[in-house]
């Protein structure tokens, strides 16, 4: 199962002052609108600050095709709060961890 590349998704209340803190850890910018969010690297690291975009961290993966992910995670009994739609292209999947943290399954 090819999960793809990951990134943490970091709820955040401030983000001019999330995104100087990450920058003094070597964190750039990648990304973003600059004002809702922005997505940081940092060698093979990627952070995404969301400020009211949700209240939770997010575990985020970026798989070429979700839908075969997700197929694979029901069969082996997991359950999913949202699932991809049937189809091809563009798609995301939801789910929990057994400690409740949310994994994000997002296929571009």
């Amino acid at each position: 199962m090819d999960l793809g590349p990951f990134s943490l998704s970091l709820a955040v209340k401030d983000l001019d002052v999330s995104r100087s803190f990450y920058q003094a850890f070597g964190f750039r910018v990648v990304g973003g609108d600059g004002e809702s969010f922005v997505v940081m690297r940092n060698g093979g690291c990627t952070l995404g600050l969301f400020m009211g975009m949700f209240e939770e961290n997010i575990l985020t993966f970026n798989p070429e095709d979700v839908r075969s992910i997700q197929a694979g995670l029901r069969e082996a009994g997991i359950a999913l709060e949202r699932e991809a739609e049937d189809g091809e292209g563009p798609a995301h999947a939801v789910l929990r961890d057994p400690d409740g943290n949310v994994i994000l399954l997002d296929q571009f």
